[in-house]
């Protein structure tokens, strides 16, 4: 069927407008809008309809058109408006409403790149589809591919930014059936290094268990089961110089509760959900962290980095070193300990998931190793120790023995109970 046949079909079904029109033939040619095409085909038609009627009498086709192409109507003497688009129902008059719209809503965010998605009505992708069984078209395009592309082209247009296939920085999505558009903000991904001063903090913020985070009496109704977090501490100054609604959290592993984190830090990516602001003074931004983190938290090394760093981070395999206060129930001797300790070092440990921890970690037996133990001083009743391992090691267990669920231990190796008092994590190697 020639390109011909198939627009006089489409004429039939009913008044159509020249973007529809012409994006039913969109994959044909290159160069051209939407809105050409369909012009250029309907006056095409128009002047054959002309020539049949001058030459044969018959009027049929030129008919048809009138409803659709003013040049038909101009040709048989006639005026007045269009009929509206049946396929799209006008939508393609408004892309000025739709395109202003969008520079309202854009105002006062920090971007360089932005991407129009449209969300499309039933009743439009119905009237699309029907046009498409009926004339047997093979070369369209979607209404809502047309949409993005001639309403991107007027922001564009009116804020000088722009567009962006693969990583824009904002996504207008328009909603035909609501008639109405929000904006999906690309997040801001900032990495550093935290250092943990104090004991008694979570990483990130736990829902009180009595009330699931709804807030009770226990917990002051703060619906928290610890006050504050390491997450909370450095949340509020990113908040702040990114004007952003919230933020994530993302840590390369987490330490117990009642561990310092020192050394070097650990590594992070805190990430700054729908933030306005995006050139930050990461300077400013790190001494306001501290400053107001009151010596508990502090951070380091902040840097802008993209979003397949909060991957990097999770599925980096760190070693990890740790400084131990280990208290004995019976009295052990320097001898005892450093062979025990000497027999630990580049062992395999067979380590079935922790009863501390069983509740939320599959119940499972793992495989790590110790790379190195050294002791730091000892007296009859305790010892400072540090442990080089592999990431994912539960240190605690490998101390205690967990009543046997961690093999070898320094528990079994001594044939006394075991116990870490305190413990520091020293350095995540990252």
């Amino acid at each position: 069927m020639s390109i011909f046949d198939t627009a006089k079909m489409i004429i039939h079904e009913g008044p159509i407008c020249d973007h529809c029109m012409g994006r039913q033939f969109a994959k044909l040619s290159t160069g051209l809008t939407n809105a050409q095409r369909g012009n250029s085909l309907k006056v095409a038609l128009a002047m054959e309809g002309h020539r049949i009627h001058k030459e044969e009498g018959e009027d049929s086709l030129l008919r048809e058109l009138v409803s659709s192409c003013s040049y038909a109507r101009k040709v048989l003497g006639l005026s007045g408006e269009d009929e509206r688009c049946w396929v799209c129902l006008g939508l393609f008059n408004d892309l000025e409403k739709w395109a202003d719209l969008a520079v309202a809503a854009l105002d006062g965010f920090e971007y360089s790149s932005f991407l129009v998605g449209t969300k499309v009505s039933g009743l439009l992708s119905e009237n699309e589809e029907i046009l498409w069984s009926e004339c047997g078209i093979a070369h369209a395009e979607q209404l809502k591919t047309e949409m993005n592309r001639e309403v991107g082209k007027l922001i564009a247009s009116k804020t000088g930014k722009t567009v962006e296939f693969e990583q824009p920085g904002i996504v207008v999505m328009l909603d035909l059936a609501s008639e109405t558009l929000s904006l999906q903000i690309k997040s801001l991904y900032i990495q550093g290094r935290y250092k943990k001063l104090v004991r008694g903090i979570p990483q990130t913020r736990w829902p009180c268990r009595n009330c699931k985070g709804r807030g009770c009496e226990r917990c002051g109704f703060t619906g928290k089961q610890y006050p504050e977090s390491v997450d909370e501490l450095i949340k509020k100054d990113v908040i702040a110089v990114a004007s952003a609604a919230d933020t994530a959290f993302h840590g390369a592993g987490r330490e117990d509760i009642d561990a310092l984190m020192l050394g070097s830090g650990r590594p992070f990516v805190v990430e700054a959900i729908n933030p306005k602001v995006r050139t930050i003074n990461l300077k400013q931004l790190q001494e306001a962290i501290n400053s107001h983190a009151s010596g508990k938290v502090e951070v380091h090394g902040l840097q802008i980095v993209s979003k397949d760093m909060v991957e990097k981070l999770k599925s980096a395999h760190a070693d990890k070193v740790y400084n131990l206060k280990v208290t004995f129930t019976d009295p052990v001797s320097k001898e005892e300990l450093l062979s025990a300790l000497e027999s630990l070092s580049g062992a395999e440990i067979q380590q079935r998931t922790p009863q501390r921890v069983s509740h939320r970690r599959a119940d499972l037996i793992r495989k790590r190793y110790v790379h190195a133990i050294e002791l730091l001083g000892s007296e009859a009743d305790h010892a400072m120790v540090r442990v080089r391992c592999e990431g994912g090691l539960y240190v605690k267990e490998l101390v205690s023995g967990d009543e046997g669920r961690t093999v070898p231990s320094l528990t079994g190796m001594l044939g006394k109970q075991a116990t870490v008092t305190e413990l520091d994590v020293v350095n995540v190697d990252i």
